[in-house]
This record gives C-alpha cells, structure tokens and sequence, in this order.
C-alpha cells in the first residue's frame, strides 16, 4: 500500500467526514468578516504545514478580494504593518490555540474582545479548532486520499 492509499476517510469515516462539512457550511453563515476568516485559516494550516490547506485557502481569500501583499505576509504578520488591530489579535488566538501555547490566553481573549463580538470570538474559535482539525486528517490520510 502506497502512502497515498493509507486511509480513505471519506469510505471509512464517512459520517464524520460528513458532520465536519456541516460543521464548515453553518460556520460560514455565522458572523465573522470572510478576509478575516481566510487569513486566519491560512495561518493555521502554514502552521500546521498543510500544503493542501494553503492553496485552498490562498485560492479562498484571492477569490474574495484579499490583496496578494497581505496574503504574501501572512506568515510575518508580526513584522508586516499590513493588519488591522482585529486582525492582529485574530492570528495571535489562531496561533495560541493551535500550538496550544501557555500564551496568557485570558489576555489574548481579552485584546480579541476590544476588537470583535461575543458571536464573532465563538465563531473564530470553532473557525480554528475546526481548521486544525482538517489539518491534522489531511496529514493523516494525505489530501488526495479524500
């Protein structure tokens, strides 16, 4: 068996996999900007190391109108001026949450709320959770397996 082949997810799993999509579809119906919500999905799975991931997302956030600098900076966003104060405390929760950190997440959580809502925190929380989930099946089954 070829590493490709290692697991088909959507004949093995399929349910789950299935329940994941939901999961996916209602997130895009709740509140949270699209540009904020591919940047941040971008960041994750460049964390994460998902190939796949990043050009779906980089696709994603060009077909939504993201300007390629910003893209492009993405993984610096520390030292690119190119973000906004919500976006800023946005990447700095996805990334606190995904290489679960002892970041001070009371802070982070705290500089995240001066910027969006209850709603939109939630929403960018399962937003995170759900992308480092696709990851870690992409890496597991390899994306083509799917």
């Amino acid at each position: 068996m070829s590493q490709r082949d290692r697991l088909r997810l959507a004949k093995t799993a399929a349910p789950a996999m299935q329940g994941l999509r939901q999961v996916e579809a209602i997130l895009k119906e709740l509140p949270l900007e699209p540009r904020l919500r591919h940047l941040v999905k971008l960041r994750v799975s460049q964390i994460n190391g998902c190939t796949h991931c990043v050009d779906n997302y980089l696709r994603d956030a060009r077909a939504d109108g993201e300007e390629q600098v910003r893209i492009d900076h993405v993984a610096v966003w520390r030292n690119a001026p190119d973000y906004s104060p919500a976006e800023r405390a946005a990447l700095a929760w996805a990334e606190a949450l995904t290489l679960q950190r002892e970041d001070d997440l009371d802070a982070l959580h705290a500089e995240l709320a001066r910027h969006l809502g209850a709603e939109e925190i939630g929403t960018l929380t399962v937003s995170i959770a759900t992308m480092n989930a696709w990851n870690r099946l992409m890496a597991a089954a390899h994306h083509d397996s799917f």
